[in-house]
């Protein structure tokens, strides 16, 4: 029944008069009815702020998983702030090098990269490409051959950590389909075939346990694994991956990039650990930036079941609940302060009945029909896994900081949905 916790709001949100909420200096309810709805809003503040904290404690280790949250605003405000960034992608790539951030200050990822992405990477020169498997160090080697610049690479290990999070988004275990297993041997072999090979310069290791994980000490186990196998290579750089959870409703609690970087360190240093330590956050930086605004369209009444309250998005702009059972909090932005004493289940326009945008959702008992409703902690994975299914278009993303709004990604029209079509 309580409010909306306003830990769970980005960092400049405010309640202004009335109880309409306020994010950056403007009305969220006002954004909603000048730019529609739904719309993803982003506290530039916020974003800033987390960036900050991130190099401060791990300075030009500091690295911004992009596939959390990219646009051409986000990847220069990342590097305006010190932070170089995290690409799986030659989209991600391409986005990065757009939003004009050198090439030296990307890493590129990614469990199966094309030779086009490699030969594109090596074009212009990323500062590290993460390596994956022997079939894309064939590729390198062979571009190389063809005259590419010998690339610097980290070796993915995979350690056989198990962090406590979603089956779907752990990626340490030793049945993953990334990197090379540490305890099978591969890990080593792959290590030794980078050092013999003149077509890359060895930089150092990367491993990766899973995302949105809580536990600091799943970081601190896996730096204790890896500790063998690191040390004795001397490698200039050992990447621990990204990975930190935030709290997504009421009662959890994440740790901080802060603490996140007090265990790494202490970690590694009591391993013996010496090469310089690099991470890359994601959700850490962009999640708690974020909210999403709807407009309720329907409330049904199933024969005292339970109440549906349908949204004009839905899994098309966050499929999180549908892919690993999500949980986010609902509230009204018009009365941000207001008790949530009526439960009801938020779901979106699609054809499923998977989609689902809040389960069981707390909301004010005078929520009405052409409510503007607003999902806290939806800056990562909502609008970089939004598609177009139902042909429904994706929503836009504002930027607000000091009073103003900028719109950086805009509303997709339904023209957009007609544009690769031949």
């Amino acid at each position: 029944m309580t409010p909306i916790p306003l830990e769970l709001l980005p960092l400049t949100a405010e309640v202004g008069a009335g109880g309409r909420l306020q994010v950056g200096g403007c009305d969220v309810v006002d954004l909603a009815a000048e730019l529609g709805t739904p719309l993803f809003v982003y506290d530039e503040d916020h974003l800033r702020s987390r960036c900050r904290e991130a190099v401060a404690a791990f300075g030009a280790g500091a690295t911004y998983a992009a596939k959390a949250f990219l646009c051409r605003a986000m990847a220069a405000l990342v590097h305006e702030e010190g932070m170089g960034l995290d690409v799986a992608s030659g989209g991600e790539l391409h986005v990065a090098l757009a939003a004009g951030v050198p090439a030296s200050r990307l890493v590129l990822h990614g469990n199966n990269k094309s030779e086009g992405e490699l030969a594109r990477a090596l074009e212009v020169g990323v500062g590290r490409i993460v390596v994956d498997s022997h079939d894309e160090l064939d590729r390198i080697e062979a571009l190389v051959r063809a005259g590419a610049h010998p690339p610097r690479v980290l070796v993915r290990v995979t350690p056989g950590v198990e962090a406590h999070t979603h089956v779907y988004v752990m990626t340490g275990q030793a049945d993953s389909k990334f990197g090379f297993g540490l305890a099978s041997g591969a890990a080593g072999e792959a290590v030794r075939r980078a050092q013999a090979s003149p077509a890359m310069e060895l930089f150092g290791v990367h491993a990766h346990i899973g995302s949105n994980v809580f536990l600091l000490s799943s970081f601190a186990q896996a730096v204790e694994v890896l500790a063998d196998f690191v040390v004795p290579l001397g490698l200039p750089e050992l990447s621990l991956g990204g990975g930190l959870g935030v709290a997504y409703v009421e009662g959890e609690q994440a740790p901080t990039i802060t603490a996140w970087a007090g265990v790494l360190t202490k970690a590694c240093a009591e391993a013996g650990i010496c090469s310089r330590l690099a991470v890359e956050p994601g959700r850490a930086i962009a999640a708690a930036a974020a909210l999403t605004l709807y407009t309720v369209g329907t409330i049904k009444e199933v024969d005292g079941i339970r109440t549906y309250v349908s949204v004009d998005g839905g899994m098309s702009d966050n499929p999180r609940p549908v892919l690993y059972g999500s949980g986010y909090e609902a509230f009204l932005p018009r009365a941000t302060a207001a008790e949530r004493p009526r439960t009801v289940r938020v779901v979106g326009k699609h054809c499923e009945s998977g989609d689902v945008v809040v389960h069981e959702a707390r909301v004010p008992v005078d929520l009405a029909v052409g409510d503007i409703l607003a999902t806290p902690v939806t800056g990562a994975y909502g609008h970089s896994m939004a598609s177009t299914y139902n042909k429904v278009p994706r929503p836009a993303v504002v930027f607000v900081s000091g009073g103003d709004a900028r719109v950086v990604v805009r509303r997709e029209t339904l023209d957009d949905l007609l544009g690769l079509d031949c």
